[in-house]
């Protein structure tokens, strides 16, 4: 059927055409009902009788319908009209990749970040068991602000039901992979596909490939003069090579996309992501990432020596105070103390520790300490060649520990031919802990408090901390772990309530009296600051804590706030040094899985997010965590149980807001209704911007609109501010998307979002 401007399909009123083709005509709309611009097609009336093409349309929706990603059209509704169906998406501005293609390729750059965006919405296909089978730049759109949207799962094969809740109208359609049928685009369907024979996600891979092959060369893989002629092309040819501007690295992802027999391609979609992610840092650092920064070291835990085993703490308190100072200096990447620690007793040899970590030096060392006789040893190694670039012996007492540890910093300073600033020079002189003892309860303290984050662990932080305070009296750094536990007391929902806030602020109040400078208590400063809703100051004081010395827990909490205020670009940016500077520290990864999640790419978060688990730790959030990522990633089966597991673990008011989660996200409203009503929930979800926005995703998840809307508001006035993931991107507020009043609190974050865009 052909419409006209004016004509109205239920509450859409059409405004004008903007395509057609074979499985339908399209046409620009407005939404009457919510005042927006939407895209609809319609299946021609000449064809809504005809039973395949209606159930191919009709599958076209229910697949698409159950994919929620940034990189896939968004479907709002579907319908019919005078006998025809009917199918309502976002409308999108732009222009398509078969558009933008020109002779000669894209840029290279812009090819590879073009291929990761369709890579990550084919996995997110992939996950719910969907196959699209006609991938090629006509069903490839690249918006006005740069993202790529697949589109046209018109004849996507669906995958066996994966359970017995899943209707059969889900079940693959029968003789839909016949030879001769009209499915796909010869040139760029699989050989598999073209003889007919059974599929799997790897068809896509291999249409991946003859895209990426065409953004690369702007020339098709497969082409032949006759369609036969590129038949035989695609089941018995290799294309010709790429240009020798194409790195090799990216030429082997296309050769590899591009096998003909399945086994020999990517195993997943996410493989291909993670391989042209790969290529994408050799393109913006100009280094592959196998080849460390110039200026990148990790200091090894120092061997104790000393008769007395008891002295070790000495010498990991040496080791740490050596990697704090070598991190003043910011034109030096140093793996943090946290990732060096877990080395110790490692019998890995210097160059698997530098490839592991991806740094070009490695400082090792001994310590020997007798009574009151000190005798320490250090060398730094370059571990490209294996080559000792400077090596001394130290002797003395313990008084001079502070004095050594500076010499030794100084000369790695030298011998990396690294220029400090004046500044620089200032706080590597600086000895923020003037006791060897007080120092190493400080550690002591810290890996209590980062290591499980039960209230037992921050207890006995705690104890330790005021242990050393009373060493040393008052200190700026150890004012500021306090200031740090009070806040994880709050975080974690021990002790729920303003007064872990005010003790905290105070603290790091205190820390900055006694030392301007001092980082942590920055930090700690901008976490309260955040949990209060302040987050235009909380991300001041994460980029001041930054700027004055890097460290991994700081870049993960600077990623984490950047996120929810929508700044994806520094939050990205943050989130990978996390894991740069310390590889090893599960929080990293964490911060990692968080701001993938929030960028709408929910399988990559879970993945990025079962790494963090499985590099070892024994912290309890971590299931709760994993318990929030899955959900989002569509597995609620995965997802409910874990909630229930994390509950049992009775952390205080994290413990009830799982057991609630896991209600609503099960949809059993009884038990969620009498969670949600108790004070437990209503004091400490109603503080927590992050426990909000899941609160009101599962009263959506339920049907329960008031609810749902209530608690959304809380966490927008708290800070929660990132527009784009929660105006179009959050599955579980999808329902919600229709309220007027849903639109009033995206124009209120919208509006706050402004006050961080730089």
């Amino acid at each position: 059927m052909t419409l006209r401007t004016g004509d109205r399909l239920g509450p859409y009123e059409i405004v004008a055409p903007l395509g057609a083709g074979g499985m339908g005509e399209v046409y620009r709309a407005r939404d009457t009902r919510l005042g927006r611009d939407v895209a609809i097609k319609v299946l021609p009336a000449e064809f809504a009788s005809d039973p395949d093409r209606l159930r191919r349309f009709e599958q076209e929706a229910r697949a698409t319908g159950q994919l929620n990603h940034p990189n896939i059209l968004t479907v709002f509704d579907i319908g019919r009209h005078e006998g025809a169906p009917y199918i309502v998406t976002e409308l999108l501005e732009g222009e398509t990749l078969q558009e933008r293609l020109r002779p000669g390729g894209l840029p290279l750059r812009k090819a590879v970040e073009i291929a990761i965006e369709i890579a990550r919405g084919l996995a997110a296909a992939h996950d719910k068991g969907i196959i699209h089978r006609d991938l090629k730049p006509a069903n490839l759109f690249v918006t006005i602000d740069g993202r790529v949207k697949i589109l046209d799962f018109g004849i996507a094969k669906l995958a066996a039901p994966r359970s017995a809740h899943e209707s059969a109208e889900t079940a693959p359609v029968p003789g839909a992979t016949e030879a001769g049928t009209a499915l796909g685009t010869v040139g760029y369907i699989s050989p598999e596909q073209l003889r007919g024979q059974p599929v799997d996600h790897r068809t896509d891979v291999f249409s991946f490939g003859c895209v990426l092959y065409e953004m690369l060369s702007g020339r098709r893989a497969f082409a032949g003069e006759t369609t036969a002629d590129t038949i035989a092309a695609v089941l018995g040819k290799n294309p010709a090579p790429l240009g020798v501007g194409v790195p090799s690295a990216l030429q082997g992802i296309v050769r590899r996309c591009l096998e003909k027999l399945p086994e020999g391609r990517f195993s997943s979609a996410h493989d291909l992501v993670l391989a042209l992610n790969a290529v994408s840092e050799t393109l913006l650092t100009g280094q592959a990432p196998s080849e460390p920064p110039a200026k990148s070291i990790v200091v090894l835990p120092f061997e104790n020596l000393s008769p007395d085993p008891e002295n070790a703490f000495f010498a990991d308190g040496l080791t740490e105070e050596l990697i704090a100072d070598l991190s003043k200096v910011r034109v030096l990447r140093v793996i943090s103390r946290t990732s060096a620690m877990l080395l110790k007793g490692s019998k890995k040899d210097v160059p698997t520790i530098a490839r592991e970590l991806n740094v070009r030096y490695v400082l090792e060392g001994s310590v020997r300490r007798a009574g009151n006789s000190l005798r320490i040893t250090a060398q730094l190694i370059d571990a490209a060649n294996d080559a000792h670039l400077w090596a001394e012996k130290y002797g003395g007492t313990l008084d001079d520990v502070f004095a050594i540890q500076e010499k030794v910093s100084r000369s790695i300073v030298d011998a990396l031919k690294l220029t400090l600033t004046a500044d620089e020079k200032h706080r590597l002189a600086a000895r923020m802990i003037p006791d060897v003892k007080a120092f190493d309860l400080y550690l002591q303290a810290r890996r209590e408090a980062y290591h499980l984050m039960t209230e037992e662990a921050l207890d006995h932080a705690v104890r330790l901390t005021r242990q050393a305070l009373d060493i040393v009296g008052p200190n700026a750094l150890l004012y500021s772990l306090l200031a740090e536990i009070e806040f994880i007391y709050h975080d974690q929902g021990i002790h729920h309530g303003e007064e872990s806030l005010r003790s905290g602020e105070s603290w790091a109040k205190r820390a900055l009296e006694l030392a301007p400078e001092t980082a942590p208590a920055f930090q700690a400063l901008g976490s309260i600051q955040a949990r209060r809703g302040d987050m235009v100051q909380a991300i001041h004081n994460l980029r001041r804590a930054n700027e004055l010395q890097t460290s991994g827990e700081t870049l993960c909490f600077l990623a984490w706030r950047c996120s929810e205020v929508g700044q994806m670009a520094e939050a990205r940016r943050c989130a990978a040094d996390a894991v740069s500077v310390d590889p090893l520290l599960w929080f990293c990864q964490w911060s990692h899985a968080w701001v993938a999640l929030l960028d709408g790419d929910f399988a990559t978060a879970l993945g990025r997010w079962r790494d963090a688990i499985a590099s070892g730790g024994e912290a309890p959030i971590k299931t709760f965590f994993l318990a929030v990522i899955a959900a989002y990633a569509g597995r609620l089966d995965e997802a409910c149980p874990l909630f229930a597991q994390f509950a049992d673990a009775e952390l205080g008011g994290m413990s009830t807001l799982s057991s609630a989660l896991g209600a609503l996200f099960r949809r059993d409203t009884k038990a969620a209704a009498g969670l949600l009503e108790g004070q437990v929930i209503r004091d400490y979800a109603t503080r927590d911007k992050e426990m909000s926005w899941w609160v009101a995703a599962g009263c959506s998840h339920c049907g329960w609109t008031e609810e749902a809307l209530h608690w959304l508001a809380n966490a927008i006035d708290l800070g929660f501010v990132n527009h784009r993931f929660l105006s179009t991107i959050d599955p579980f507020l999808a329902a919600l998307r229709g309220e007027p009043r849903f639109q009033a609190l995206m124009e209120r974050a919208r509006e706050r979002q402004r006050a961080f865009e730089i």
